[in-house]
């Protein structure tokens, strides 16, 4: 399922790319589908129609791809757990694990307070 959503995902990321580069932009130097007044769909839609299918085209993949990212997101935090550290603790009713101290330390020697000669 997840690698469904990731193909899904990416496919709506080029189609995404694709239609954004298609637009006509307002200073008419970048994107590529803009030129003239003749319209770049070879007159099945006039340059007005093409622009406002473009735009609804756009906004509907950028929905879809926010909806599969949501998608991908539940989908990898419900099949992998993270314990919380509150989990790690002992619910009440229920026995705790013994806590093991550390060991004592080994005895100190004695450390003559001025130094000895040699």
């Amino acid at each position: 399922m997840q690698t469904l959503l990731l193909v899904i995902e990416l496919v709506i990321a080029v189609l995404l790319i694709v239609f954004v580069l298609l637009q006509r932009s307002e200073g008419g130097a970048l994107g590529i589908g803009g030129g003239g007044g003749g319209g770049g769909f070879g007159g099945l839609f006039s340059p007005r129609g093409a622009s406002d299918t473009l735009t609804r085209t756009t906004s509907i993949l950028a929905i879809l791809f926010f909806v599969t990212c949501l998608g991908l997101n539940l989908l990898v935090t419900h099949t992998h757990k993270q314990q919380s550290i509150l989990d790690s603790q002992a619910a009440p009713g229920r026995v705790a694990a013994p806590v093991r101290q550390p060991a004592a330390p080994p005895p100190a020697q004695k450390i003559p307070a001025v130094p000895t000669p040699h």
